[in-house]
């Protein structure tokens, strides 16, 4: 089908977007020309994981049913008997656990709604489409984890994302991590530690010595840790200089993520999205003069939509034939549609 086709036929149906993370699902659906979203359904449920990795079963058990019933509740309206005509499907882990989504989900839909196109992104990926559209550049999605990724329109390139062991310098977590640390350095009398930090911390978690008893058995680590990186914030705020210099080093480390994945062209847009960057200017302050140090040639803009805005846009680019961004085999694969 030519792309003049593909337009054509655009301005008739539908898509569907779909943003599948740890805290659960969400679904739109949307106009396929150009992405004005109908109506969204969102489950608290994250789709389970398994032998296969994340499982394709119970994410169609939640996807299916929420789709006709978006569908039932558009039919009064310009929604009424269109076709779906692409879908696009974001889902944390994608890249490693996505073995099953990807050899079941194409047949699936199909039988489903008779969708021809399908795209399987890398959560990351769909945080790019939603923050910079179809543009050269980068973004830093950064929460509990933290990953950059980056394209030119030819290639992707990736920063980061590696997990609280070995990785995401920068994090939620590794500030909250780093920020316990000059806690407990503070009750042991050691330099580089922090009584605001330590009263934080005992507030927070009980008497700082039984800290590893509370923290080290606990199977949701990353989550515990990230949720001390406000505390590390409001003292940096209110001028504790340990809590700074966390921030500090933080910044410089999503700083050098982004310089690794940005083209080098003049002109490539940055933009920062996740929770971690709502904690405002003691992080983002010392952030923007790290990228402006880094990346003189980038500018950084606000992200215009989050991963769910990421997954409709794609869609509707796959609809239309208008796809611009790379296929890879591990962030975004492409399933009967080609990019322009």
């Amino acid at each position: 089908m030519s792309s003049v086709d593909s337009v054509i036929e655009a301005a008739e149906g539908l898509v569907v977007g779909v943003d599948s993370g740890g805290s659960g699902l969400r679904i739109a659906l949307a106009e396929a020309a150009d992405g004005a979203v109908l109506d969204t359904l969102a489950s608290r449920e994250p789709v389970r994981t398994g032998p296969g990795g994340i499982s394709a079963a119970h994410f169609l058990e939640q996807v299916l049913p929420a789709v006709h019933e978006l569908r039932e509740r558009a039919a009064s309206g310009a929604a009424a008997g269109r076709p779906v005509l692409a879908v696009a499907v974001g889902a944390a882990g994608m890249a490693t656990l996505g073995h099953e989504l990807r050899a079941e989900l194409p047949d699936a839909f199909a039988e489903a709604w008779g969708v021809r196109r399908l795209a399987l992104a890398a959560d990351a990926v769909t945080a790019y489409a939603g923050a910079l559209g179809q543009r050269p550049g980068a973004v830093v999605a950064g929460g509990t984890g933290m990953i950059a990724l980056g394209t030119d329109l030819a290639s992707w390139r990736r920063a980061d994302g590696w997990g609280h062991l070995l990785g995401d310098c920068g994090s939620g977590a590794w500030i909250g991590r780093a920020g316990l640390e000059a806690a407990m350095r503070a009750h042991d009398g050691r330099r580089g530690g922090s009584a605001a930090l330590l009263t934080r911390a005992e507030k927070l978690f009980g008497p700082a010595s039984g800290l590893p008893g509370v923290l080290y058995p606990r199977t949701d680590r990353p989550a515990v840790l990230a949720s001390f990186a406000p505390e590390v914030g409001a003292c940096a705020a209110a001028g504790d200089p340990v809590a700074a210099d966390v921030l500090g080093r933080a910044a410089g480390h999503v700083a050098d993520a982004a310089e690794a994945v940005c083209p080098a062209a003049p002109g490539a847009l940055v933009a920062l999205t996740g929770g971690l960057f709502r904690m405002g200017d003691p992080l983002l302050a010392p952030l923007r003069a790290a990228l402006a140090e880094r990346m003189p040639q980038a500018r950084t803009v606000p992200p215009a939509g989050d991963p769910l805005a990421g997954a409709v846009a794609l869609a509707s680019a796959l609809a239309s034939g208008t796809l611009l961004l790379p296929e890879d085999p591990s962030l975004l694969r492409l399933f009967g549609g080609a990019t322009a």
